[in-house]
């Protein structure tokens, strides 16, 4: 429990300090949004570093060499764990934006930092606005923008992690029409952090891969046209391998 009481504080206490840097960031981003970008990316990477320092974790990376460090990505991955943003985020080579639920974007400041870090928005009731999010992180993929999505829609509670979620096939058009890589991304034992006994925290080890790049054009018309079914297969496989390593 300290440690759950110490990550709220934590997060409460930098949203609600970190407003004169909000001010900042936003004067910065009107002389120079790169700049602004960056300082915002390494800033959040730096807290969520500390938060799961809290959280007392371990995390072993796989296939890190596989995420490239110089264009733009659409990161696809498993979700069971409000953790999951965290322990990928902080690993971002370049400015990346996670597309998160709607309901999200109503928390002052917590929506301001997504913001800052082209974060977007989701209606998942709302199917015109949620292909107006799609068509707005291509474009933030073609400005040279990391786009990272959690496909199945929501965070699994099933208590087997390789029953996934079927992926939503929606999502991959990113890739498809900005004409990116995807980067599979499989996280074992994170819902042990937090979820499987709230709300206590507790000290485990996560297992963190990258899959090595999927380039949809480059795949069979059948598999492209069931993009989200072939990318989960693979993440499926990687969890069963690592299953054994946590």
């Amino acid at each position: 429990m300290i440690r759950f009481i110490l990550v709220c504080t934590c997060v409460i206490g930098y949203l609600i300090l970190s407003i004169p840097l909000l001010i900042a960031e936003w004067i910065i981003g009107k002389f120079s949004p790169m700049k602004k970008d960056i300082s915002s990316l390494r800033i959040i990477q730096t807290v969520f570093r500390f938060v799961l320092w809290i959280t007392g974790v371990k995390v072993t990376v796989i296939g890190e060499e596989n995420v490239p460090k110089d264009s733009p990505v659409l990161y696809i991955g498993n979700h069971r764990s409000y953790f999951d943003i965290l322990l990928t985020y902080c690993r971002c080579p370049i400015r990346t934006g996670y597309v998160a639920k709607k309901e999200m974007e109503r928390f002052p400041l917590l929506s301001n930092w997504m913001r800052n870090l082209h974060c977007l928005f989701l209606d998942r009731n709302d199917l015109k606005q949620g292909l107006k999010t799609i068509l707005e992180a291509v474009e933030k993929v073609k400005s040279g923008i990391s786009i990272c999505i959690f496909p199945e829609g929501t965070r699994n509670k099933a208590e087997n992690e390789l029953d996934l979620l079927p992926f939503h096939e929606g999502s991959f058009k990113i890739a498809t029409k900005a004409k990116c890589p995807i980067i599979p991304i499989a996280m074992n034992n994170t819902a042990q952090m937090w979820e499987a006994h709230f709300p206590t925290m507790k000290p485990c080890h996560v297992i963190l891969e990258y899959g090595k790049p999927i380039y949809p054009e480059t795949l069979s018309k059948e598999d492209q046209r069931h993009l989200g079914a072939y990318t989960q297969n693979i993440i499926k496989e990687m969890l069963k391998k690592n299953q054994g390593l946590v």
